[in-house]
């Protein structure tokens, strides 16, 4: 823009400011509700961003070898490393485990109101009547089809991805699974092993709760649960205190069908329905960001591999890049909910009957996860943490109107 035409068109200067200054203020993160469309996937050969830096890593590591050389019989005292469950997180655990189940419930009712499609050939999803025509298939022969998606119809599991990982009895006692018991322990949802570890319990899956914090002996850990256990239950103080800290998980199966059967009664209008599984969806999502504060989740740095716990499993079963050096075994790193909730972002349509979003104007569409998606698409109010990142306020122009955009 020419000094000449800025002199007589002031206003221009303070909008062109303006509309620089809220570009950077976006970009550096100041507003909360801001949030730009997720990275593109890595390349396969590329390990997976480390969420806490490796410096920080290296100096937790070298201040707990040298606090336990100078105590090297201690008592864990924190709850969830000494094996006790953290009280105020055993009631979310709870609410968690229903949320997941009414997530579920709704999202599969909604399906059969809102068209979902699914790549052949790769995982792409996308939500409406006909599949887009933007080229990021990444699935076998994509160079001959000019990485154009081929479409079939979807189902839940294309929707939400809940990774599987194996069940510990004891987390603290015996956190990693050997390679000779791959067939023997079983594997359940990641988030559902997570809410087990965090108070919730299943008659299916049983885990063990313990009373007495356990000790750190030279970096080993040892229980002496056993001795004390048979103590109290001759004293006569069996587990009244421990069902308390529970919460009435006897009852858990009625309260679940109890939320599924209001969200069924609700979800009489299609409208009411995509409200509460979105309502449902954000309080999981919640939850699980508050369990992984304190419980830890590891995932494999090349490969979808989830385990809860404080440690990873020993099953020799990596096929990622570079799991030749290492024997098949994962390389484990700290997760994020990411790992545990796959959101499977899916491309925005603003018309469910419009035409197919077009790959000249990709750069002009926005993106949610496909749960939000859904839910918005069935009837349900636009999030004001997804806003941004759906490009609701971005006019996307007209095919024949492309060349004529900057």
């Amino acid at each position: 823009m020419s000094r000449s035409v800025r002199s007589q068109f002031p206003g221009i200067q303070a909008l062109s400011t303006r509309i620089r200054t809220l570009t950077l203020g976006f970009g550096e993160g100041d507003d909360p509700l801001y949030a730009d469309l997720p990275k593109p996937s890595r390349m396969k050969v590329e390990r997976k961003p480390y969420p806490t830096p490796m410096k920080v890593l290296i100096r937790r590591a070298k201040e707990e070898r040298e606090a336990r050389k100078a105590q090297p019989c201690r008592l864990l005292e924190e709850p969830p490393g000494n094996g006790l469950l953290v009280p105020e997180l055993v009631d979310v655990a709870h609410r968690v485990y229903r949320a997941r189940e009414s997530v579920l419930f709704g999202v599969s009712k909604l399906l059969d109101v809102v068209p979902l499609q699914r790549c052949r050939y790769c995982f792409e999803v996308h939500i409406g009547s006909m599949g887009h025509e933007i080229r990021t298939c990444t699935g076998p022969n994509s160079g001959v089809r000019c990485a154009t998606h081929v479409w079939r119809r979807g189902g839940v599991q294309d929707v939400i991805y809940f990774p599987s990982c194996f069940h510990l009895y004891d987390r603290v006692g015996k956190p990693r699974v050997g390679h000779d018991e791959r067939y023997s322990v079983r594997r359940i949802p990641a988030i559902v092993e997570l809410c087990i570890q965090a108070g919730l319990d299943l008659e299916k899956y049983p885990t063990k709760r313990r009373m007495k914090p356990v000790y750190c002996i030279e970096g080993r850990i040892v229980d002496f649960e056993s001795e004390a256990k048979k103590d109290e239950t001759k004293s006569g103080l069996n587990s009244e205190d421990s069902k308390s800290q529970l919460l009435g998980s006897a009852k858990l199966g009625s309260l679940i069908n109890s939320a599924a059967f209001a969200v069924h009664e609700k979800g009489n209008n299609t409208r009411d329905l995509s409200t509460v599984t979105l309502q449902s969806w954000f309080e999981m999502i919640s939850g699980v960001r508050k369990i992984m504060d304190k419980y830890s989740v590891q995932t494999c740095g090349y490969c979808p591999e989830v385990q809860v716990g404080p440690k990873g499993h020993k099953v020799r079963m990596c096929k990622a890049s570079k799991h030749q050096s290492r024997n098949g075994l994962h390389a484990w790193q700290e997760a994020t909910i990411d790992d545990v909730v796959g959101p499977n972002y899916v491309w925005h349509v603003r018309d469910l009957h419009g035409p197919a979003l077009d790959n000249n104007l990709k750069r002009y569409y926005g993106k949610a996860p496909a749960v939000v998606e859904l839910c918005v698409q069935a009837g349900a109010p636009i999030p004001d943490q997804y806003r941004s990142m759906m490009r609701v306020d971005v006019v996307p122009p007209d095919r024949d109107e492309v060349d004529l955009v900057a």
